[in-house]
């Protein structure tokens, strides 16, 4: 049986203390699915992380080994992007990857993850993904409407970001410069900041790579092998009565930190929040069945192979 190749992957998450636990999570699900030999180097961009909750994400290098560093920001200069209308869930740190390649000058490649995001399979495979000539890799946006007007439209919150093809094209002034000659008409934040300057430039990858999961029916992608899911809805898994469908993983990667429930916590979050969960979806949706989609989900879900 051959040895497998040990690979350093690095990986970068950004947020404040209000998202640390998240982001979290977020870490100790990279690190569960981790291959034996691979050393996981994990930068925490931050916002405002208290010693608290560092301390509490320092401690997932138990789970495997890695390298855990938090990268303090000045957050006077993402100043330019703070009057960005956009969903009321988007916070500062979000704008923080806008600046990676400064952030990181001695790293070839980064992988950007969102906090909303779960890890369910090995992340050096993605890391290892050839993007020489682009500069960045990512999933197709779950918005259709966004991918018929850009065909090569993709999610951000899952990237493979070539940083050094970000620092010999200067991407960092060209993504400033188009914030402030358009900072009345972006809506969607850093997403479409991304995509309006580099759609041209970013490798698509397979949906794997970035599931985009709402609820039961509008996912990215049906697969039975979701290799990162995305809870892209504005109600997270953490939230009560989230229709988020595969929440439940998300909790499965809660247990693994500190902020691990009780086992009566447990299925509070888990049994009952799906039953409520789904009570008031038929209040929200009473009429769900009549729609193909769902049907289409169905059909994938539970009788393709």
């Amino acid at each position: 049986m051959e040895k497998e190749i040990s690979t350093s992957v690095n990986v970068c998450l950004a947020c404040d203390d209000n998202y640390a636990k998240y982001a979290g999570v977020t870490v100790a699900s990279i690190l569960a699915n981790a291959k034996q030999d691979d050393l996981i180097n994990v930068y925490i961009l931050d916002g405002g992380v208290s010693e608290k909750s560092k301390a509490e994400i320092l401690s997932l290098d138990k789970i495997h080994k890695c390298n855990i560093s938090f990268i303090t920001i000045n957050n006077n200069d993402y100043k330019d992007f703070e009057n960005i209308k956009t969903h009321s869930y988007i916070s500062i740190p979000t704008f923080y990857r806008l600046k990676i390649a400064s952030l990181f000058p001695n790293l070839n490649k980064i992988i950007y993850l969102d906090c909303d995001v779960i890890v369910n399979s090995a992340i050096s495979e993605l890391f290892n993904i050839n993007i020489e000539d682009f500069a960045a890799a990512g999933v197709k946006d779950l918005n259709k409407k966004l991918v018929r007007q850009n065909p090569n439209y993709v999610n951000a919150g899952v990237m493979l970001i070539n940083l050094d093809y970000w620092r010999k094209y200067n991407v960092e002034s060209e993504l400033l410069n188009f914030t402030k000659n358009n900072i009345d008409k972006i809506s969607l934040g850093d997403q479409e900041i991304i995509n309006c300057c580099l759609s041209d430039k970013i490798k698509i990858i397979d949906d794997e790579w970035n599931v985009q999961s709402s609820n039961f029916t509008n996912r990215s992608s049906y697969t039975h092998s979701p290799k990162i899911i995305h809870f892209v809805s504005g109600k997270k898994p953490w939230h009560w009565a989230s229709f988020s469908y595969h929440k439940k993983l998300y909790y499965k990667y809660l247990q693994l930190t500190p902020w691990k429930l009780s086992d009566k916590e447990y299925l509070h979050w888990t049994r009952d929040n799906d039953i409520v969960s789904i009570i008031l979806y038929l209040k929200y949706r009473p009429l769900f069945f009549l729609r193909p989609r769902f049907w289409k989900a169905v059909k994938a879900t539970y009788f393709d192979k």
